[in-house]
């Protein structure tokens, strides 16, 4: 499960940086608006959808304005509670695609045919580590081998 979970983060390392941007973008320019309205339409003890939908009309153009205004009139409280709703929201579709982006095995993004595929030398039980036909970096196929060292190589030619 772990593999899972660093997979997630190793393919969305530059998400996180997006995903926060955005987040500060949707605090200023569209909870700013919701908060003063709503603040507004409260004002007089019930809500008014009329003097909502005409405060939301004129806080939307001047986001920043907007956050001034929250700060004097005292709609900080009001700011907040939608930021929280705002926040859950956003957080849960951000998991949701997290969730998703996780390998769906341990091998996931894994480079097959590579000369990882052995450890701490016993390689070299099959393989010589000095001469032969190459097939990885310090791998060589010994051609003095008994049996099979038919070799099909894949793959296009570096020259250094």
């Amino acid at each position: 499960m772990n593999y899972k979970i660093e997979g997630a983060i190793r393919r969305n390392r530059t998400n996180f940086i997006i995903f926060a941007i955005l987040w500060i973008f949707i605090a200023i320019v569209f909870v700013t608006p919701i908060a003063h309205s709503a603040f507004q339409a409260n004002a007089s003890g019930q809500f008014d959808l009329q003097v909502f939908i005409e405060t939301f009309g004129a806080c939307i153009t001047h986001p920043l304005n907007t956050l001034g205004t929250v700060l004097t009139e005292g709609a900080f409280g009001t700011y907040f509670s939608t930021l929280i709703v705002v926040t859950i929201f956003y957080a849960l579709f951000f998991f949701i695609g997290f969730v998703r982006s996780a390998p769906k095995n341990e091998f996931s993004d894994i480079e097959h045919g590579s000369s990882d595929w052995s450890q701490r030398g016993e390689q070299y039980q099959i393989l010589s580590k000095n001469k032969g036909i190459i097939l990885a970096e310090n791998n060589y196929l010994p051609v003095d081998k008994r049996g099979n060292v038919n070799v099909l190589v894949v793959g296009r030619i570096r020259i250094w």
